[in-house]
């Protein structure tokens, strides 16, 4: 029976393993992926050069630009940076895979959170795409204010809109390195946020997608107290890269997965082997002792 147990648990984690293996090289299995080696557009290594974030620390963002807020008020970004810290996010509202990923991010750290935006803390989540309206802003923010789910946020996250050139002036001080690719109707960009103190000084960014509630925290309470923090690993900006030959923000981190499940098939591998070692052990013992042996019919 010991035999027959082992036997069937090993045949169900290599069962796991071959599926995950099948999953991951079959085409169609999962997503289809974009062709990465098909010929891409001659400007495509240069667009992807010119996206980026320079951690521009220390430096003053404009409060006297203007721009649109989700109600169609024209507002100056001073309204909004002036007691206290503030999140803000460049995105654009339209954006098929990495804003939501990185709107959908920060809010799950917001919610970790015992700051509360509105009270301790604003957002502003500013478009880069200068066509994006009003009404587009203010879907956005119902949405992300519901999901959020604290009373009085409302009042602390806003979704601005804007022109060419008050998004140009921001984005320069921010040090965010955007692309319009005319080919795809489609930004190239960087996933990130940043945090700034209360006359507008960026004193922190945090890069990719998820953002640690503790390093967000932190972020706010050396913002709050007007201090200037470090330059962060850029490393984190590879977990998305943008692919002009699809439009899309194909992911770079599925490299990362795929050794993890190398890693993991593996484990299972090493799990398998021990444990028919261990029962190869475990009979040979009742044998040498006299225990029961192979069971023969009457």
């Amino acid at each position: 029976m010991m035999t027959q147990r082992y036997g069937w648990y090993a045949r169900a984690l290599w069962a796991m393993a071959l599926l995950f293996v099948m999953q991951w090289l079959a085409p169609g299995c999962l997503h289809a992926q974009p062709n990465l080696m098909a010929p891409r557009p001659d400007n495509s290594t240069e667009v992807v050069n010119r996206v980026g974030i320079d951690q521009r620390l220390n430096e003053q963002v404009p409060l006297d630009l203007e721009f649109t807020d989700e109600t169609g008020r024209k507002v100056r970004l001073s309204e909004y940076v002036n007691t206290k810290p503030v999140v803000l996010v460049l995105a654009y509202y339209q954006c098929p895979m990495l804003c939501s990923e990185v709107l959908n991010g920060l809010v799950k750290s917001m919610r970790v959170l015992d700051f509360d935006a509105g009270k301790e803390f604003n957002v502003l989540t500013v478009s880069i795409n200068p066509k994006e309206t009003p009404q587009l802003a203010a879907e956005k923010k119902t949405n992300y204010i519901k999901n959020y789910g604290r009373p009085g946020a409302e009042n602390g996250w806003h979704f601005l809109t804007g022109e060419q050139s008050q998004i140009d002036a921001l984005c320069t001080a921010a040090g965010f390195r955007y692309v319009y690719d005319p080919n795809t109707e489609q930004y190239a960009h960087a996933g990130g946020i940043m945090v700034l103190t209360p006359t507008g000084r960026l004193s922190r960014y945090l890069l990719g997608v998820e953002f640690s509630p503790n390093d967000l925290k932190f972020s706010l309470m050396e913002a709050s107290a007007n201090k200037i923090g470090t330059p962060v690993d850029q490393l984190l900006l590879l977990c998305y890269h943008y692919d002009p030959t699809t439009g899309k923000y194909g992911f770079a981190i599925m490299t990362v997965l795929r050794i993890a499940g190398i890693i993991t098939v593996g484990a299972i591998a090493l799990l398998w082997y021990r444990t028919v070692k261990a029962d190869r052990r475990k009979r040979a013992a009742e044998t040498s002792a006299g225990g029961p042996g192979p069971q023969t019919g009457a």
